[in-house]
């Protein structure tokens, strides 16, 4: 049981922590932090939280566990007052979906004051936002990844994996920032850009086609319809790591297109029966 868990940013992420807590019974008192106090009072309505405020001191008081769910780079300017904020004992991890620049700025702290931070990352969204789409379930199954570092105290790194095991994750991974940055770069960031220029690459093309677009077409372009300031600055915060896996990209589809234009049939079939297995073969 945490006796005081506090949640700074109660839209689609921190709302359905506060949902998933209440609904395991995890947190004897749960705080929502935000800017608009007006925001916050939805969360409150319906039993998520116990506690709303726009005070940052008054809201970490006497927490255990902190959660920080608003942006990238909202979490690193945070950081700071989080650790003048919390007691010794409260551990803060958060949801970001990119994770170098938040644990670089928390070593910094680290090294002038005492802080149990852990880096964590649920796999688990929507194109949805707001405190609106938050569910309890929502990471219910899914795979969340947390980044300690040579410097993280092994049993808040224990306290943090052990909370979204609570909260319905599937699986807890293990991964050093940067590794966890470039994974993400490919498998979440890449695919949103993508998307996005599909949907751009359709308009400039033949416009009158979305008149006819059907399943397929929906199915792959969902993630196109996210939230644009939400998706420009986790662009923005793992642009390298974006940057490189945009390379392997346009190599990848230059190879498709190199056959498509030759006319070769066995190797435009070979490639698809190869990517195809590598799909089918993912967890």
């Amino acid at each position: 049981m945490i006796r005081r868990l506090a949640i700074v940013g109660v839209g689609l992420l921190g709302g359905s922590v506060a949902k998933a807590a209440r609904a395991h019974g995890l947190g004897a008192e749960i705080v929502g932090i935000g800017r608009d106090a007006g925001r916050l009072q939805a969360a409150r309505r319906d039993g998520a939280l116990d506690h709303v405020t726009t005070d940052l001191a008054e809201g970490l008081r006497e927490a255990d566990l902190v959660v920080l769910a608003s942006p990238v780079g909202v979490i690193v300017t945070l950081l700071d007052e989080v650790v003048r904020a919390g007691g010794p004992e409260t551990i803060v991890t958060d949801v970001g979906s990119t994770k170098v620049a938040i644990v670089r700025a928390a070593e910094r702290l680290g090294r002038t004051r005492p802080l149990r931070f852990v880096g964590s990352h649920p796999m688990a969204g929507s194109e949805q936002s707001g405190y609106g789409h938050a569910r309890a379930d929502l990471f219910r199954g899914a795979t969340v990844v947390v980044t300690p570092t040579e410097t993280s105290e092994p049993a808040a790194v224990k306290t943090v994996s052990a909370f979204w095991e609570t909260l319905g994750a599937g699986r807890v991974v293990t991964l050093d920032p940067d590794a966890h940055d470039r994974a993400v770069a490919a498998i979440s960031h890449l695919p949103h850009l993508v998307a996005m220029a599909l949907v751009d690459a359709v308009d400039r093309f033949e416009p009158s086609a979305f008149d006819v677009a059907a399943r397929g077409f929906r199915d792959t372009t969902r993630i196109a319809a996210s939230d644009p300031i939400v998706w420009e600055e986790i662009f923005a915060a793992n642009r390298d790591a974006l940057g490189r896996s945009l390379v392997a990209f346009r190599e990848a589809l230059a190879e498709l297109e190199r056959l498509i234009v030759a006319g070769d049939a066995a190797a435009v079939r070979a490639a698809i029966a190869r990517i195809k297995a590598r799909r089918e073969a993912l967890p």
